[in-house]
């Protein structure tokens, strides 16, 4: 399947682009079949060779969403933005006003119940024998 994408080119920190025709499988910046424009964001100029493009997206070239919403942009197609691919989460914040206080309600435990009172265990003493008795005497 063909792509139309964005393949970075410049130097660090002075970004350019081309718009590319390559198989979807090819690493952007490897081997294209065409290019189709390019697109620099520093100066906010942007090339684009419309006849060509129409004809690769009517053979059923496929375009990145990137690609897609300057196409938008600059009127060579037309239709909706496409969303970003990954969106941030988005925070809700509430207004202090809208807070409303949660009020936690007292816990009632459950308390174990008490162990009754176990009666100490007396041991039997062997009754004493005669002669022990005899002895203390």
């Amino acid at each position: 399947m063909l792509a139309i994408r964005f393949n970075r080119t410049g130097k660090r920190n002075q970004a350019q682009f081309r718009v590319v025709l390559q198989e979807h499988t090819v690493a952007p910046g490897k081997r294209h079949i065409e290019i189709l424009g390019s697109y620099d964001p520093h100066k906010k100029t942007t090339i684009l060779k419309k006849e060509r493009i129409l004809y690769w997206i009517g053979q059923g070239a496929q375009v990145s969403p990137a690609v897609h919403n300057t196409l938008v942009r600059e009127g060579v197609v037309e239709g909706k933005k496409i969303a970003k691919k990954m969106p941030r989460p988005v925070v809700k914040e509430v207004p202090a006003e809208e807070v409303t206080p949660v009020v936690e309600a007292p816990v009632e435990t459950e308390t174990a119940p008490v162990a009754e009172e176990v009666a100490p265990v007396v041991v039997a003493e062997e009754p004493a024998t005669p002669e022990a008795t005899e002895t203390k005497a």
